[in-house]
């Protein structure tokens, strides 16, 4: 099979994924090719590793099998129809740090280290009434919007913080509430809301939900910007309908300069760096030598998803 692999790797990485693939597969790597052989390496494939642009697939390849994304989202593919295809994505490999920064934001929010960061760099000793204004994760009665693997492992990181922990899905057997209504309905109650859902459900967190939160809560965002109504999440923030917001993606990206949001001292930004590690690349290489693997050997490769559906 002829193997384009659009992901930057460097030199090192590109010799472990030649190493890590049996004989027979030539590699295509982009960043080894001149720019105007781009398309037609990309057009000749049997597999992809990594995010073409999407407007390549207008002359998608005619014999592709396979295709490794390398991000858990994939919003800019929905539109394609590739029914012999089968495709995956990152999703578990993500899980783990994005459940961990989203996690690690609201800490801060919570007992705020945004704040002492701020004065640390400005030299600034307030020191005890600063204890008075902080509060805890611990016993907070929280709502995770989505039931997969960001979700889960959200959840299960919040479980040793003894949190009250409901769970939001169409039919996931762990969820508890399954419709918009249900949760509309429970917000009241709420102290957190962590949203981890794809960009399938875009607008999903209405500015209706967001008015039923009670003052003291927080939402949180490690999922997409696109499916929470950002201007009403703004309007809750300014009028302090809202305690806070600890936000890994917002609805455009990057955030332009004159956003409310840099301005707002009660929204901590971690700048959709939320799936990052210092061995992401190489867990990269690790998956797809894996998957391609399982897939030429006719077993089902993990977290393959459709397009089409979002999941």
């Amino acid at each position: 099979m002829q193997i384009f692999v659009n992901t930057p790797f460097n030199e090192a990485l590109r010799h472990t994924l030649r190493q890590a693939l049996p004989a027979g597969h030539q590699l295509l790597f982009k960043v080894e090719l001149p720019e105007d052989e781009h398309r037609g390496a990309f057009r000749r494939a049997d597999a992809i590793l990594g995010n073409p642009p999407a407007a390549w697939f207008t002359e998608a390849p005619a014999q592709l099998k396979f295709w490794q994304l390398e991000s858990a989202g994939f919003d800019g593919y929905k539109h394609l129809h590739l029914p012999n295809v089968t495709v995956c994505n990152l999703a578990d490999y993500f899980s783990v740090p994005c459940a961990e920064t989203i996690v690690a934001g609201i800490l801060a929010f919570y007992r705020g280290l945004e704040e002492l960061t701020l004065l640390k760099a400005e030299k600034h000793w307030i020191g005890s009434p600063i204890r008075y204004r902080l509060g805890l994760l611990t016993g907070k009665r929280v709502v995770i919007l989505g039931a997969g693997s960001i979700g889960q492992t959200v959840k299960k990181m919040l479980s040793g913080f003894d949190c009250s922990l409901q769970m939001v899905a169409r039919s996931h057997p762990d969820a508890t509430i399954h419709t918009p209504e249900a949760l509309l309905a429970i917000l009241p109650q709420i102290d957190l809301v962590i949203n981890c859902l794809p960009g399938a459900a875009k607008g999903f967190f209405t500015a209706d939900m967001i008015n039923a939160m009670p003052p003291n809560a927080v939402f949180a965002n490690i999922g997409r910007g696109s499916t929470v109504d950002e201007p009403a999440l703004i309007k809750a923030l300014q009028e302090q309908r809202l305690a806070g917001a600890v936000l890994d993606v917002t609805e455009v990206e990057p955030l332009p300069s004159n956003h409310p949001f840099w301005s707002m001292s009660n929204v901590i930004l971690t700048q959709h760096t939320g799936g990052g590690q210092a061995n992401e690349q190489e867990g990269k290489v690790a998956i797809f030598a894996d998957n391609f693997r399982r897939f030429t050997e006719g077993q089902p490769p993990h977290n393959q998803i459709n397009l089409q559906k979002g999941y």
